[in-house]
């Protein structure tokens, strides 16, 4: 691989139309009653469900258990359509990400970052953002619409193809955690989120474990219990300021879930202990979040949450308005929070020669107005 970053352009695929049905984001439930409208029994959803989810099949022919007519079949009826991939990016770092085209043009983005230990897969929930965090280049655009189970699904899928990890599980595979960090808010896309994970987490199908995968959230209360009971994953909250004076300003959903009321959640979440803690992630802006006094107010803050901090030091953006705490006052910060006895790694950026970092990802997808949604639809 090159020491340079480097990019690789891909066309995208034309959107499918017609009456096929794409399999991938569908749960088993939902496979076995596609196959009963075709008069197939229920073992059959089980061995397609194991050639989807398993084997990563991207095509019907590969299937060689099935008969050929019931292949013949699948492929008049289903699709196995991954993202299309508009362009792939590989930093100096070894960090990759994609530039994914969905169905109907929109487009996302998702970040594969190797270490040694690890391979985590960073991916998107959303085109665009609910929400306008003022350090983050996603928050810069707005909402275009929630991602689909299959389209949530499909970035896994994806990554395993590029990496050559199927079938699923393999002991030595790259690709070993998950992280809802990409664009939008996982929680205002709550249920395409849990279909998505409990697919992933099926251990017949992709497998991989609920303790490898972490939802990032900017504090939405409310689902913040259901998040714990259903999915049981790892919970990363982006925390970010100390009062509600400054998370106002920098986090706005703030005004809606101050910090008393978010962290009294994080207290409750379900199967937090010790052993299995909450990251807390605080992005590092020299001026704003970072003085001693921020460390002293967030190690009490945070005094009886089985937590840790994750420091994130700045990620810039072209037009953004925020500059980089100084790498001294990050590891004072840091030093500070370990004295109080609270773990606080720093980040090591990744992928910023290529916008990959945290808080850098952003696509060209902008909301239809009304009027161009109507016209389109009638053109159709």
């Amino acid at each position: 691989m090159s020491n340079a970053a480097h990019a690789q352009v891909f066309a995208p695929p034309a959107e499918t139309g017609g009456s096929h049905r794409n399999l991938i984001g569908l749960d088993l439930a939902e496979m076995t009653e596609a196959l009963r409208d075709l008069g197939e029994p229920a073992f059959r959803a089980k061995q397609l469900w194991q050639w989807v989810y398993h084997h990563g099949a991207g095509d019907f022919t590969a299937m060689s258990n099935l008969s050929k007519a019931f292949r013949a079949r699948l492929g008049e009826t289903f699709l196995l359509d991954r993202p299309g991939v508009a362009s792939h990016q590989v930093s100096s770092d070894g960090t990759q990400k994609w530039l994914l085209t969905f169905a109907d043009g929109n487009q996302a983005e998702m970040v594969y970052i190797p270490e040694s230990d690890r391979g985590t897969l960073c991916i998107s929930s959303q085109v665009g953002c609910t929400l306008t965090c003022k350090f983050c280049h996603t928050g810069t655009q707005r909402l275009v619409r929630n991602l689909s189970p299959g389209e949530i699904v499909g970035q896994i899928m994806l990554a395993r193809d590029f990496l050559g990890e199927w079938p699923s599980p393999k002991e030595d595979r790259g690709l070993t955690n998950i992280v809802l960090m990409g664009m939008g808010e996982p929680l205002y896309n709550y249920d395409n989120v849990a279909q998505a994970m409990r697919i992933v987490t099926d251990p017949h199908g992709i497998a991989l474990g609920r303790r490898r995968i972490t939802l990032s959230t900017a504090g939405v209360v409310p689902m913040m219990q259901r998040c714990g009971e259903e999915l049981g994953v790892n919970l990363a909250v982006s925390l970010h300021a100390t009062t509600d004076e400054v998370r106002d300003r920098i986090v706005p959903l703030n005004k809606k879930y101050p910090i008393a009321e978010l962290l009294a959640a994080c207290r409750d979440y379900p199967g937090i202990h010790n052993a299995r803690r909450i990251t807390f992630e605080y992005v590092m802006l020299a001026g704003v979040n970072d003085s001693d006094e921020d460390a002293h107010r967030l190690a009490k803050l945070l005094k009886d949450i089985p937590a840790k901090v994750n420091l994130i030091p700045f990620n810039p953006w072209p037009g953004s308005d925020f500059d980089c705490s100084s790498w001294d006052r990050i590891e004072r910060f840091s030093d500070l929070l370990a004295a109080r006895h609270l773990s606080a790694p720093v980040r090591r950026p990744r992928g910023r020669d290529i916008l990959a970092a945290c808080g850098q990802l952003k696509s060209a997808s902008e909301r239809k107005k009304k009027a161009e949604r109507e016209t389109a639809n009638v053109d159709a």
